[in-house]
């Protein structure tokens, strides 16, 4: 099948998130970087953090230019800071710096992650934790930080938690199949805790997706993946983005504490049914 176009997926009106502030982790590249620049073509002022110094000087570039091109100021509208979202202190100074900058934080992307291929069996305690913290605990340092220092005292946001295909077992990725699952059951979780307060909250499952994080997996794996989605094709990082914005849209105010999987229907296939 077909990949569609960057252009056939932008469907959003230019000014439908203006004045208002997102921060996305893991903004840098990939799906990050992707919803960041589909966010700024709706509007919105961005904040981006990460670990990889080098990836955020390239990516302020980027997203700066993309500002300056719709005829807004990067300085009032983007904010870059480093940050491990496994520390809370880290987080604490982020989100204040953010608010700091851009005045609020109206919708927050859990985007940051990182895992490693391996067999059960050969993960060790150190490396199964450290996954489980990144993708599980440092998402839950987003959450907290923002609604406590914004979104609650303003009552109302939206933060969309970006996971995984964990629908069936996940072989070869035990810790983050067991972190991301975590995530669906705490979004399911705070979107009935802070519904009181305004704030939606989702997520989206990506499967097999065309990516600066799949880049890194063995090509086979990756061609493994592909053949076994009825679609018979990989996603893009736009397409993630699009859902991701829509959540994030004055479309989606009557959704929380859903998952949006973005899947080619790999979940639903289970090799019960021959697709040629």
């Amino acid at each position: 099948m077909e990949t569609p176009s960057i252009d056939s997926q932008r469907v959003f009106a230019p000014g439908m998130l203006r004045e208002r502030v997102a921060i996305i982790t893991g903004g840098a590249t990939g799906i990050g970087m992707a919803t960041a620049l589909e966010m700024i073509r709706c509007g919105a002022a961005i904040a981006i953090c990460g670990r990889n110094a080098d990836k955020l000087a390239a990516a302020r570039t980027e997203l700066a230019a993309a500002i300056e091109a719709r005829g807004d100021d990067p300085a009032k509208q983007l904010h870059v800071q480093p940050c491990d979202i496994r520390e809370p202190a880290q987080v604490e100074a982020f989100v204040r710096a953010t608010i700091e900058t851009l005045g609020r934080v109206d919708i927050l992307i859990n985007n940051a992650g990182g895992q490693f291929p391996s067999p059960a069996q050969h993960i060790s305690p150190n490396g199964f934790l450290a996954v489980v913290k990144n993708n599980l605990v440092g998402t839950f340092h987003l959450c907290r930080e923002v609604a406590n220092q914004w979104m609650i005292p303003h009552k109302g946001g939206r933060i969309v938690n970006v996971i995984a295909n964990i629908y069936r077992g996940f072989p070869g990725m035990v810790h983050t199949g067991a972190a991301r699952a975590g995530v669906e059951n705490m979004t399911m979780t705070l979107a009935v805790e802070w519904a009181q307060f305004g704030i939606l909250v989702n997520s989206v499952a990506p499967g097999i997706i065309r990516s600066s994080g799949t880049a890194q997996y063995p090509p086979q794996l990756l061609e493994r993946g592909i053949a076994e989605t009825p679609l018979k094709r990989a996603g893009t990082c736009e397409e993630v983005a699009a859902s991701i914005v829509f959540l994030a849209s004055p479309a989606a105010q009557f959704i929380t504490g859903t998952t949006l999987r973005l899947d080619g229907g790999a979940a639903l296939w289970g090799h019960t049914w021959e697709i040629a």
